[in-house]
């Protein structure tokens, strides 16, 4: 089985993760362990945000003409293989399920 590649368009956060500041939003330290765990597993994940990289949103066609469309409202935008996965919003747990299961072909054991 070839490896999935994940890749994850973020709005501005204050950093790579958004898992910074005080108010930090338990998506995304749910998302961010997933993340980990998929890389484990040989999963190709790349994340990139709209406040540091610009240039990353703007070079991938589909990625700019959400933009173009929903603004950062259609952030974040999740892809699999280059397909929209999900958008708009972070993953809840039955969304996360969802998502390895379109990885890796099946559930991690302890995932979140």
């Amino acid at each position: 089985m070839t490896m999935k590649t994940i890749q994850i368009y973020d709005p501005p956060m204050c950093c790579s993760t958004g898992l910074c500041g005080n108010d930090i939003d338990p998506a995304l330290v749910s998302l961010a362990a997933l993340l980990k765990q998929l890389g484990g597993q040989g999963v190709s994940v790349a994340r990139y945000n709209l406040g540091q990289q610009p240039l990353a949103f703007v070079q991938n066609p589909l990625v700019k003409t959400l933009l173009d469309q929903k603004g950062v409202e259609g952030l974040p935008l999740i892809l699999i293989d280059g397909a929209i996965h999900l958008q708009g919003h972070y993953p809840d747990q039955s969304e996360r399920a969802a998502l390895t299961q379109a990885v890796l072909g099946h559930e991690l054991k302890g995932a979140l």
